[in-house]
Formats: structure tokens, C-alpha cells, sequence
């Protein structure tokens, strides 16, 4: 199964935020406070949190309170924290959409069926998702809008994904990239 055994990163602890042990996250979930939803989470390295969100910023970060973490000295030692979750405790994807880790590493192919490259991240700057393909035998990579017109197959039983590189004669205006 896609995503076994692997680690999902939900957000960072960016600061500490007053003088009680607060601090402020930079969550990765679709909707900030949920990242204390998954119940207890890691940095990888042996330290676990249990979080309680006190409030969302009107700038999206979110302000918790860390079971154990008590002071500002505290708080701020834990700035630069990862929290990971693991792949299997989140919830399965709705039809048609996809976690980010697991489209990471995937073969990329033309309609065809002919390799174009791999999967190496996915980004996202506020207009939707883009996916950033290695081509192969090479160290050029190319973006491609996330849309059907662009993807218009995942396969991640076959760990592939049917890709249309942009500027070709088989793009349209069918993305839904506003």
C-alpha cells in the first residue's frame, strides 16, 4: 500500500508565543487547527507532543499549548521542531485526491505510456497544486499544473502518474487553476 511505514510531516513549531508556553505552528493541514485532530505526534527523533489548539492566526499559523510544556524557556527550545505523524493514522484520501507524499516518487509517463521522469515534490502557492518532475537522464525538472488536464491519470497501485508536459500540443485551457 502507498505510504506504509512513512512519516507525514503536518507542520513546524515556528516560535514561542507568550509567556506560558504557548507556541506558534505552521500547519500543513488542509485546515490549520486541525493538526492536533491525528492525536499525539513526533519530530522523528524520539520526542513526542500532544497538542491543544488554543486559536488559528488571521495569518493561518496556529497558536497551541504542548502537554508537559509549561514556560517561554520551554517553548523556545522547541522552535525549529518537525511534527510527524504516521501515513497509515491519517485518513483515507476522498476519490480523486491525493496526499502529497504518496504522488512523491512516482514514475512519471507521457500519454503514451513512454518514461518522462519521477515525482520529486509538490507545491503549493496559494493557486492549487503543481507537481515537479525530474526528467530523466537529466537534472532538469519541470512543473506541471495538477489538473486533469495536465494529469489526467494517478495510478499508485502501478506507482505511475500519466503526465502532459506544458507547451505541448495536447495542453488546452481545461485547468482549473484560477
Amino acid at each position: 500500500m502507498a505510504g506504509e511505514g512513512q512519516r507525514i510531516l503536518l507542520g513546524r513549531i515556528a516560535a514561542a508565543h507568550g509567556i506560558r508556553g504557548e507556541v506558534l505552528i505552521h500547519a500543513f493541514t488542509e485546515r490549520p487547527q486541525d493538526i492536533a485532530a491525528y492525536g499525539q505526534l513526533d519530530d522523528g527523533g524520539g520526542r513526542t507532543f500532544k497538542l491543544k489548539v488554543l486559536r488559528v492566526t488571521p495569518k493561518g499559523a496556529v497558536v497551541a499549548a504542548i502537554a508537559g510544556v509549561r514556560d517561554r524557556n520551554a517553548a523556545e527550545a522547541l522552535k525549529g521542531a518537525q511534527l510527524y505523524i504516521d501515513r497509515a493514522r491519517l485518513p483515507a484520501p476522498d476519490d480523486g485526491q491525493y496526499y502529497h507524499a504518496d504522488l512523491i516518487g512516482l514514475a512519471a509517463v507521457d500519454p503514451e505510456g513512454r518514461p518522462l521522469g519521477e515525482v520529486i515534490a509538490v507545491h503549493n502557492h496559494g493557486a492549487g497544486d503543481i507537481i515537479e518532475v525530474r526528467l530523466a537522464a537529466t537534472a532538469k525538472t519541470e512543473l506541471v499544473a495538477f489538473t486533469d488536464a495536465f494529469v489526467p491519470e494517478v495510478d499508485l497501485p502501478a506507482r505511475r502518474v500519466v503526465v502532459r508536459l506544458p507547451g505541448g500540443d495536447e495542453t488546452n485551457d481545461e485547468t482549473n487553476m484560477v
